[in-house]
């Protein structure tokens, strides 16, 4: 059993203080402190002792087995999140190929991944270096007419661009630092219209084990950007098979499920010592450029998520009834100053005026389903 629970902020996340995203994992930390029976220590500080075992809430998701055995980590059990070999493998460019043989690739790429997962994913392909990149633009750009960019480490849709033209290709490769590029790449991908983002996963705290389906909703942020508004999820205790039995779900969300089991398949067959306890993958349906409808998985998250707190509080939900297997749990972001107030039964993980993004709310609510 574990002796208490922390947050493990990264590198970069230390030196960003304040937060919505930060107050809200300290808060996730305490409820999972409370699944688990044991207390929530805060923060974790390298030079302060822990009573053993901690279980960890990391930023991101970690990289390196090492670094995480020097932690303690020794298996999904004793985090939520994930744990890779190498940097780019937490990122969406393992979803594709590169543009040929003669593609620069970084330590560890796996030529298996894009091959077994192409029937579940979008058409695209991936580059770790900017002519590269340029190539793979401008192959696809003649096949769908106009391609989505993504760097990889970008998160919820921010630093996309999509292009129709090599002068535009050349404009969003150019946004991408070089070191970024080289250690996480970019992904190159047909772009679809009239977009429903799927999300699909599971999570495991100790012995609890549920698995879930929704979809993401999109908002308004305080700058007029489209961004990340929430996900209502269906979650199930148990995997996958539980919930295509007990949940009500329509042929696009059996589909995106199916697509995401592969997936994850995979990604832990191919990448040994992968470890994820909360395994969540972003599934697109919409219409492709020659008007057909396509779905596929756009990428993974291995840490913790914008759908983490419906996640979590589905599984509170499932500790205080033991007859309970099927939930509604939806998350919720709004931007501005006054948005319409959260129901009463509603928790609330930030309301207030985020130093970075501005005035937001955000809460999530579970029902029976």
């Amino acid at each position: 059993m574990h002796r208490c629970v922390v947050v493990y902020e990264s590198s970069a996340d230390r030196n960003r203080p304040g937060g919505h995203e930060r107050h809200t994992r300290g808060l996730l930390a305490r409820q999972i402190a409370r699944l688990i029976g044991c207390e929530h220590a805060g923060d974790y500080e390298p030079e302060r002792r822990y009573p053993e075992p901690t279980y960890f809430v990391p930023s991101r998701t970690l990289v390196g087995l090492a670094a995480a055995h020097a932690l303690g980590i020794r298996s999904e059990r004793d985090l939520f999140g994930g744990v890779v070999p190498y940097a780019f493998v937490a990122t969406k460019t393992i979803t594709h190929p590169l543009v040929d043989v003669a593609a620069r690739v970084p330590p560890g790429w796996s030529h298996a991944m894009p091959a077994r997962v192409r029937d579940v994913v979008l058409d695209g392909l991936s580059a770790f270096a900017i002519d590269d990149a340029r190539r793979a633009g401008e192959r696809l750009l003649q096949r769908h007419g106009e391609v989505r960019v993504k760097p990889g480490t970008g998160i919820g849709g921010r630093r996309q661009a999509v292009v129709r033209t090599a002068r535009e290709l050349d404009h969003a490769l150019a946004a991408i630092a070089p070191e970024e590029l080289a250690l996480c790449g970019v992904v190159l991908e047909e772009n679809l219209r009239d977009v429903a983002t799927y999300s699909v996963g599971q999570i495991r705290i100790a012995d609890l084990f549920a698995s879930y389906a929704g979809t993401q909703q999109l908002t308004e942020d305080n700058r007029g950007a489209e961004v990340y508004g929430g996900t209502d999820l269906i979650v199930a205790r148990g995997g996958f098979d539980a919930l295509l039995e007990h949940a009500e779900l329509d042929p696009a969300a059996r589909l995106a499920i199916a697509q995401a089991h592969a997936y994850d398949a995979a990604a832990r067959d191919l990448f040994p010592g992968l470890l994820a306890s909360r395994s969540n993958y972003d599934v697109a349906r919409g219409v492709a450029g020659g008007g057909q409808s396509k779905s596929g998985v756009l990428e993974q998250s291995w840490r913790v998520g914008g759908a983490s707190s419906a996640e979590i509080n589905a599984l509170e939900a499932f500790v205080a009834d033991p007859q309970l297997h099927v939930v509604h749990a939806s998350c919720v972001e709004r931007y501005g100053r006054a948005p319409a107030a959260p129901p009463q039964h509603a928790v609330v993980y930030f309301e207030g005026v985020d130093e970075h993004v501005g005035a937001l709310l955000k809460y999530c609510t579970v029902e029976a389903a």
